[in-house]
């Protein structure tokens, strides 16, 4: 295996440092709120950390939105939310220009919608037709919206959360995969532990606790993402990650048979890009400023799990694309 070459300058390390000091600081705050969800919580930061946007799926009333307005808090992030409805318009999440009187006289003032936020909660969002669907496709990859043909910047950092509740399909319009390919992970929150739902009844039964305290400024997300993608990795584990993504791809040479059975649609490129980024930013997250494989494997199912699209003939065998990405890594893995 290549050996990376030695990580960080001093100005990074102290980014670095910085992070490790607060780690468990992350934890104790998250815990006010949060019971639980161990893996959601590092998902989310992982991503943060990266700069992606993260897709949510869970049942109604598993505290979505109050672990991501806690994670907002901790590092001093404006929060909005969005509700998305069926009539919905892209206006009501961009912004819109109106007829304002001015020092000038009349003239149209843009007039910024809730997207304009640093965390950008996008609730139900398979609620609301496509076209208003695609009013996040470029905030989400360009950080900016364009209203009345004039481009404004989003604010950085830039971060949406979307989520989607899996078990009420009449009224919802399925993400088209361009825009799913936009969000990092898909995040799966599911049902507590006996012992961690008492905990929660009881939270939520008895007087406020006290308020989560903010640790990090907006400044130190833009640090922590410039100091990810200066994390060494060797050559052979980025080609790990791209042979992870090109074997969910049917009907290549080296894809696998079963594979081709039961795979309409396979993931592109920033599956992999998005591999390592994360890995990179795991590494981070533990403590350690080089990736190992593990850093990989951890995060094959978030990133991949919204990229495969699976077939009638994989549906009639009960076949899931969670067994179809656990027998592609396994694959992988061997060769």
């Amino acid at each position: 295996m290549q050996i990376p070459k030695p990580p960080l300058l001093d100005a990074d390390a102290k980014v670095f440092d910085q992070l490790q000091a607060a780690r468990p600081r992350i934890a104790a705050e998250l815990s006010k709120a949060i019971v639980g969800q161990h893996d959601v919580i590092e998902q989310i930061l992982i991503a943060l950390f990266a700069g992606g946007h993260c897709l949510i799926t869970g049942a109604p009333g598993l505290a979505k939105t109050l672990l991501v307005k806690s994670i907002a808090q901790i590092f001093h992030l404006e929060f909005r939310r969005i509700q998305f409805t069926p009539d919905l318009m892209p206006t009501d999440i961009t912004g819109v220009e109106i007829l304002q009187d001015t020092s000038d006289g009349r003239a149209l003032v843009f007039v910024p919608g809730p997207i304009f936020g640093n965390m950008v909660l996008a609730d139900e969002i398979n609620r609301t037709p496509p076209k208003t669907q695609a009013a996040l496709l470029e905030a989400m990859q360009e950080h900016q919206v364009t209203a009345s043909g004039r481009r404004y910047a989003l604010p950085e950092p830039f971060f949406v959360l979307a989520t989607q509740n899996p078990i009420e399909m009449e009224g919802t319009y399925p993400l088209p995969e361009a825009q799913l390919d936009r969000f990092m992970f898909n995040v799966v929150i599911d049902y507590l532990p006996e012992d961690d739902e008492v905990e929660v009844v009881q939270r939520t039964t008895a007087p406020a606790r006290e308020a989560i305290e903010p640790l990090f400024t907006g400044e130190d997300v833009l640090g922590f993402h410039a100091l990810v993608k200066k994390v060494p990795i060797a050559e052979d584990l980025v080609r790990f990650a791209v042979r992870i993504a090109a074997a969910t791809r049917p009907n290549q040479a080296n894809t696998p048979d079963f594979v081709t059975n039961w795979v309409s649609w396979g993931a592109g490129t920033r599956a992999a890009q998005f591999l390592i980024l994360g890995a990179k930013a795991r590494a981070l997250l533990h403590g350690r400023a080089h990736v190992t494989k593990e850093d990989i494997v951890a995060l094959v199912s978030p990133v991949l799990r919204h990229r495969v699209l699976i077939n009638y003939r994989a549906e009639a065998e009960g076949i899931s694309v969670g067994k179809v990405i656990e027998r592609v890594l396994e694959t992988v893995s061997r060769k």
